[in-house]
């Protein structure tokens, strides 16, 4: 058995891990990053970067380079399907709370190889792929995680570990916490295409919400692509959904000629709102999907997770080259990132779904002219952008001490 030792060992190396790893290094501090895959994952699912995750990585120098990869949007659109309404918001008008008053659409993936690169330059850190997490013990000193590599079992020694790989974290589960919430019935179908939309499609700003209670959807512009994410309902069956007549139905009903339109990956996934019971146990803590889980009508998912790992390495900073006290710090980060979790992210993200999914009848009516009028409203209105944007999330997190 090999035997490895570092003050910090990361589970994941998604945005959420690569993030945390190399915060932690750059700081001076010893980490050890793995993960199970031979590569960062590529995922196509998360592909927006809000302001202040642009403001975060800024540190690294990571956003020029988010912005030269990917798409400024400023602007984006809640769109009601039946009569073409559109209700839009502009970042623009709160360019004086960030530097950078637009999103980033860029594939996530493009982010962790970036960091991962960066983490390989730190004579303090490593990454070892192919090693999948498969167990951990902990005690009053430290941590002992176990990896199982194609050929070996690998022990790490480490002070903390941390817990940032994903949805089914092997972590959580050994933590034993609860995971409470709920999932959504219906299954989430995205479909990717080099299909020219905002040709098609009249007045099509890159991230657009369209409202219908029969098949919602949400388009998003990345570089190469269109996203284009539906709902499929309970009860079909995958090879069913996959197929390429439903493929044409979702696009006869967008574009009117579904059968010409070609499809890059469908992708088919189930939908859950959840948040771990705590997200500090002892010396073990776990940040992203680990902890937490919200539909991706908003694209906060990503965000919070980065949102968790630069809270959470600040206090690992304060402990490490400030000799603050470590109870104090973490129990901090419990505080902050739970409570906006539950307070923001979920009940955000719930909001939205409801809006793009109950699009008919006297309730729907009620949501839209309440964004119609904080649309028209001007003090409103930018109270929501700041809400939308994470950046009020983040304010009143910071009054959590």
């Amino acid at each position: 058995m090999q035997h490895l030792r570092t003050q910090i060992v990361i589970a994941g190396a998604g945005p959420v891990g690569t993030v945390a790893a190399f915060y932690l290094a750059s700081e001076g501090i010893d980490v050890i990053l793995l993960e199970s895959g031979s590569d960062c994952a590529q995922d196509l699912r998360a592909s927006t970067f809000h302001p202040p995750t642009l403001e975060m990585l800024d540190r690294f120098g990571i956003t020029e380079k988010l912005i030269a990869r990917g798409l400024k949007a400023p602007i984006y659109h809640f769109r009601e399907r039946n009569t073409g309404e559109i209700i839009d918001f502009d970042l623009g008008e709160i360019a004086d709370t960030t530097d950078f008053p637009f999103r980033i659409q860029c594939e996530q993936y493009h982010l962790s190889r970036m960091l991962t690169e960066n983490v390989l330059n730190q004579p303090n850190a490593d990454v070892h792929f192919d090693h999948r997490v498969i167990g951990f013990d902990q005690d009053q000193d430290g941590v002992d995680v176990y990896a199982e590599t194609p050929n070996a079992i690998v022990h790490v020694r480490a002070q903390f570990l941390i817990g940032a790989d994903g949805s089914n974290s092997i972590i959580r589960k050994w933590l034993d916490t609860d995971f409470d919430g709920f999932t959504y019935p219906e299954k989430f179908l995205c479909y990717t295409t080099t299909e020219a939309l905002e040709q098609r499609l009249p007045n099509l700003c890159y991230v657009n919400y369209v409202s219908d209670p029969d098949e919602w959807m949400v388009l998003l512009k990345v570089p190469s692509l269109w996203r284009v994410l539906v709902p499929a309902k309970e009860g079909q069956d995958d090879s069913e959904l996959l197929a390429d007549a439903k493929k044409n139905q979702v696009f006869d009903g967008l574009l009117g000629d579904g059968e010409a339109v070609e499809t890059e990956h469908r992708t088919i996934y189930r939908v859950h709102q959840r948040v771990a019971k705590r997200f500090m146990h002892g010396r073990v803590a776990i940040i992203g999907d680990a902890a937490h889980l919200n539909n991706p009508i908003g694209g906060f998912g990503m965000n919070s997770g980065i949102h968790d790992a630069f809270n959470l390495c600040e206090k690992f900073v304060g402990i490490f080259k400030r000799n603050k006290d470590a109870t104090t710090l973490l129990d901090m980060f419990e505080r902050q990132r739970r409570k906006t979790t539950h307070d923001f992210i979920q009940a955000q993200t719930i909001r939205n779904m409801e809006y793009l999914s109950r699009g008919e009848g006297l309730e729907h009516q009620q949501r839209k002219n309440e964004m119609q009028r904080v649309h028209e409203d001007p003090m409103a209105r930018r109270e929501f952008l700041l809400r939308q944007s994470m950046i009020q999330s983040l304010e009143q997190e910071k009054e959590l001490v």
